[in-house]
């Protein structure tokens, strides 16, 4: 029996699923598990693997889910994450969806349950502990380079006007701790909080990793943001950072890389 992170127990299914997912990189999962072929909807933003995907009903957005579309595609489950998606729309696709799966990976590890959840789940097994093993190795490499050089405190932007950045409970900051990279500021009230750029904290920034997503910064911010920092500013794959699930196996061994070429 697998819990997820409601706490609702799902029992392994038996029959053939028809999967809906909200979050891209959960969609991700699913295909790399081996299930492409029972994905019956997704959102906008799922967009890999792109060929695979191309076929499959997109259902509105990971805010704004279409919940008449998910009703049509009579799905045996739905897939959602606590930060990606709308509470609210969440309970509403319950009372319709036999199976809806929510999770809420919060540090690198969590990837493991991940697997065995959703391999649980629709029981691929083998598929899962596979990626399992492919993560443990990319982590233990991770480990090794960040074991080398010494620690840094870095801005990790995520939005601008206003400007946003993460705490440190969130995935995010955990892929980048992983990598001997703390971000700043070391608490805040909100997960994804707000900051102006006088804030004192911001004296301890030796660095500013500037993402490629959730905003799509551009030249322009780039050049904005080292006159507002005056500190080093480096262009980072925001999926990299932020995408759980298979991705994390390449996400920990491009931080890897990366971090050695930003020493």
């Amino acid at each position: 029996m697998a819990v997820d992170a409601l706490g609702r127990e799902h029992s392994p299914f038996d029959g053939v699923p028809r999967i809906v997912s909200l979050v891209p990189s959960l969609t991700e999962l699913i295909c790399d598990l081996g299930l492409a072929d029972r994905l019956v909807g997704r959102t906008g933003f799922c967009v890999h693997p792109r060929e695979v995907l191309r076929h499959v009903p997109k259902v509105g957005g990971t805010k704004d889910v279409k919940l008449d579309v998910v009703l049509k595609l009579a799905p045996t489950h739905l897939i959602a994450d606590i930060d990606e998606n709308r509470r609210e729309a969440v309970e509403a696709i319950m009372e319709f969806v036999p199976h809806v799966v929510v999770v809420h990976p919060q540090t690198v590890d969590d990837n493991l349950g991940l697997y065995a959840l959703l391999g649980g789940i629709f029981r691929r097994e083998a598929e899962a502990a596979r990626l399992a093993a492919q993560f443990s190795a990319a982590r233990g490499e991770l480990a090794a380079v960040a074991a080398r050089l010494p620690r840094e405190a870095v801005l990790y932007p995520i939005w601008r006007e206003p400007w946003m950045t993460v705490r440190r409970d969130t995935y995010i900051a955990a892929m980048l701790a992983a990598a001997g990279w703390d971000t700043l500021p070391a608490d805040a009230p909100q997960r994804f909080p707000q900051f102006a750029w006088d804030a004192p904290w911001l004296t301890y920034v030796a660095r500013v990793l500037l993402p490629s997503e959730p905003y799509a910064f551009t030249d322009r911010d780039m050049a904005d943001v080292a006159a507002l920092a005056q500190r080093p500013v480096h262009r980072i794959d925001g999926e990299m950072v932020s995408w759980y699930g298979s991705r994390a196996v390449a996400g920990l061994r491009y931080l890897a890389q990366l971090r050695q070429q930003r020493r």
